[in-house]
């Protein structure tokens, strides 16, 4: 059953909260936190992504880096701008996007869970960027993030959660630049917080959403210090990672879809040929198509929309993996026609979340930088559910999460 621990928060004053949150440090490159922490000294970016006070040359990995973070960090709790909890509680974050608000509870969730497959994942990982997000815990000492999880909806948490937010005032209440709200409460009753994680002890299984390198980064931490700590008695704070845990009833992913460089040597007219033998294809000229349903895809080529409707026998309903569209596009289109074998290392595909809306795709190959362009209809939460309990991964970039939690309303010390 899944463990869900209170914790002193390390956590901004209310007055910087909105300046000091940032957005998850892997949706952003060097460039683009430098640009998006220019004048904001409260920024999280400075510790999550500490090489925007170095110079731009630096490599990423450089162990300065990760002492500018450590650094940075001290900085912020001697000026005040993070400053911990006395007592453990668990805290409610809420997100707002397009009228649609979804209610995470922000606590710690177990190594051991991580360690015993009570946490499932449906992503495979990569070992150097583990390793990097590995580095930057170790040092601190601290996890600077929280992760995005998902349960199994319990109507009685959602009772309390709805409770709770509707008699008490949220610490942090604020819309951030890309309009998305955020309100962040700290349940100060501890009876509330023993109830809610006594209905977490119910619930079998856990599910990483998003944040598979962060999960793995912790947990692996968590673990070492076990390793390396002869008095091991369980209770210690490093057996324990930040993360955000959401109904999945409540959670919406959208499309991830994928651009392509060229047609592997075949004209469009044999391109389309091709693609006609595994799919029912129709012409939808130049206005934006969006696909409506499962197993149906839009093209965008030459300035012109196709559907593209799976034919029987492409997919698979009884298999978990095979069902899915991105399995479909993969194995059909990508691998047979356009020899597009190793999604993640492949340099003729790149991959466009469903949040920069269809008009990405069309101006990625309107500019001549890509041939073509793939809209799919995004997976459900049922999928990635299914997947995960089946012991199965995910295709490459298959989920975009939206919208993302912001960092640094809580960070959890490790000591």
């Amino acid at each position: 059953m899944a463990i869900l621990k209170a914790f002193k928060g390390l956590r901004p004053p209310q007055a910087i909260a909105k300046d000091l949150a940032s957005r998850p440090y892997d949706v952003l490159n060097s460039e683009e936190a430098r640009e998006e922490a220019r004048g904001n000294k409260y920024s999280l970016l400075h510790i999550i992504k500490p090489e925007i006070d170095l110079p731009a040359a630096i490599d990423v990995h450089a162990q300065a880096v990760y002492e500018k973070a450590v650094e940075n960090l001290n900085k912020f709790r001697e000026n005040g701008w993070l400053v911990q909890d006395e007592e453990d509680h668990l805290y409610i974050y809420a997100q707002t996007m397009n009228g649609k608000t979804q209610y995470g509870i922000v606590g710690c969730a177990a190594v051991e869970d991580y360690m015993h497959g009570i946490i499932k994942k449906h992503e495979l990982t990569r070992p150097d960027k583990e390793e990097d997000r590995m580095k930057h815990v170790r040092i601190n000492s601290a996890n600077m993030e929280p992760v995005f999880f998902s349960y199994p909806a319990v109507a009685e948490i959602d009772e309390i959660i709805g409770e709770y937010v509707k008699n008490n005032e949220p610490e942090y209440d604020f819309v951030a630049d890309d309009e998305i709200g955020h309100q962040f409460w700290v349940i100060g009753e501890k009876d509330i917080n023993d109830r809610i994680i006594a209905l977490f002890d119910k619930i079998p299984f856990t599910y990483v959403a998003d944040g598979h390198h962060r999960t793995a980064a912790a947990a692996l931490v968590g673990n070492e210090r076990k390793n390396n700590n002869p008095g091991h008695t369980g209770d210690e704070e490093y057996n324990f990672f930040l993360a955000v845990h959401f109904p999945d009833d409540q959670l919406t992913i959208i499309d991830y879809n994928r651009v392509v460089k060229d047609l592997n040597g075949l004209s469009e007219e044999e391109f389309l040929a091709r693609l006609s033998e595994v799919f029912k294809v129709e012409d939808k000229g130049t206005e934006i198509y969006k696909p409506g349903k499962l197993h149906e895809f839009s093209l965008y080529m030459s300035g012109k929309w196709y559907a593209l409707q799976a034919l029987p026998g492409t997919y698979d309903d009884n298999d978990p993996i095979g069902v899915l569209d991105v399995t479909i596009l993969s194995q059909h289109v990508l691998d047979d026609i356009l020899g597009i074998k190793d999604l993640r290392r492949d340099k003729r595909i790149d991959f466009v979340g469903g949040i920069r809306g269809l008009g990405e795709l069309r101006k990625r190959v309107d500019s001549e930088e890509m041939k073509l362009a793939f809209a799919l209809y995004p997976v459900s939460m049922k999928q990635l559910i299914d997947i995960a309990d089946s012991g199965n991964i995910m295709p490459p970039k298959t989920t975009w999460f939206e919208p993302k939690l912001r960092s640094g309303l809580a960070v959890h010390l490790l000591d």
